[in-house]
């Protein structure tokens, strides 16, 4: 593939200026600058190819060749101009201080934010409703409590780095457009603690930080469901350099309940009652999540109908008032034990409500018959 003629990648004539062309230049490394385009994965490539058109067209010699023989001035690429890459950042090992020239400020200077830790809390169905307070268990980083932090075993005494003068980085310069760039990374002797330990604590083994377990009582709120999140500011992992610590988020999952199923904030419980119950009504005592209590079951209840209980559902998470409702569904049970007398009373009720107890409904057969007939 060719490459694109420098003037174009930067955007100017061929009789710009030297001014001209650092303005140009300047404003195409801030737009493609690998730092400030994280999410698109051809920015470097870019900054690289403006990066290259600049190195070539800001030297008075270099630009003499391009202008007379192109990109085969020195027989292959931009590379001849400039020496190795064509590019005056290298390999881009610079970007944080050109970053920082840019755009003022260090990138990635500061102290990190500790890491989120994330948890997953399994509870019944009643303390979802009600709210609990639960201990748990959480492995996470901490400072060590022997050595407080430093690494160095109780007692005995840490010298200054002398590679890195105790500062913890080590720093090259590069020759840039700009002028000289400080690229700094931590100190590899010190591994970035500006000090050498003699003796290591026996505890962290020189880390400054052990893993443990951390019990932590959590307060789950009424109301809460599978997946809700609750968030514990500052819980999770310590900083590694004196930041931030992260945070702990609890995942909520809420156990099956034997009897109550859950829909919204309303709660539903399925009651059988008996065939004589439905016929003649009564009054039954059906469970909620408060106790029992007591429902009134009108004569001539079909199975499937539903009641519905004011005030005894699940209570709105964050509200100190609002709840949902119980929706009772009934069930009526067909005796299926019945002796003599039991089968002969029922045949006497048939009668005396004009029911056959060997023909179906003459409505449901002649709706039948229509049904066969249209088929």
């Amino acid at each position: 593939m060719s490459k694109r003629d420098y003037y174009e990648v930067l955007g100017v004539s061929k009789n710009a200026s030297q001014d001209d062309i650092k303005r140009a230049y300047r404003k195409l490394a801030r737009q493609y600058h690998p730092d400030v385009n994280k999410e698109d994965p051809g920015s470097a490539e870019k900054f690289k190819e403006v990066s290259e058109a600049y190195d070539v067209l800001s030297d008075a010699d270099k630009r003499a060749r391009y202008d007379q023989f192109g990109h085969q001035a020195t027989g292959a690429d931009a590379a001849g101009f400039g020496g190795a890459g064509g590019s005056p950042f290298g390999d881009f090992s610079g970007f944080g201080d050109i970053f920082d020239m840019f755009f003022g400020g260090k990138t990635g200077r500061g102290p990190q934010r500790g890491s989120d830790l994330e948890y997953e809390l399994e509870i019944d169905f009643e303390d979802a409703a009600f709210g609990v307070e639960e201990d748990i268990q959480v492995p996470r980083t901490e400072t060590c409590g022997t050595c407080g932090g430093t690494g160095a075993r109780p007692g005995t005494d840490t010298r200054k780095c002398t590679s890195c003068n105790g500062t913890g980085e080590q720093q090259s310069v590069v020759n840039t457009p700009f002028g000289r760039m400080v690229n700094r990374r931590p100190c590899s002797v010190c591994h970035g603690r500006g000090v050498i330990i003699e003796h290591l604590c026996r505890d962290c083994a020189g880390q400054g930080k052990k893993r443990v377990r951390r019990t932590m009582t959590i307060k789950v709120p009424p109301g809460v469901d599978t997946g809700n999140r609750l968030r514990m500011p500052g819980a999770g992992e310590n900083s590694p350099d004196g930041g931030q610590p992260g945070d702990l988020h609890i995942v909520i999952r809420v156990r099956e309940h034997d009897i109550f199923e859950r829909d919204g904030l309303n709660v539903i419980v399925d009651v059988p009652i008996t065939f004589v119950q439905a016929a003649l009504g009564d009054e039954i005592e059906v469970p909620t999540l408060d106790g029992q209590v007591k429902l009134r079951i009108p004569e001539g209840t079909q199975t499937g109908t539903s009641f519905r209980i004011r005030g005894k559902g699940i209570p709105k998470l964050g509200s100190q008032t609002q709840r949902g409702d119980e929706h009772v569904r009934v069930h009526v049970q067909t005796p299926t034990s019945l002796n003599e007398r039991g089968r002969e009373l029922l045949r006497e009720l048939g009668k005396e409500l004009g029911v056959s107890t060997t023909e179906q409904s003459k409505t449901f057969v002649e709706r039948m018959k229509s049904f066969l007939s249209n088929a």
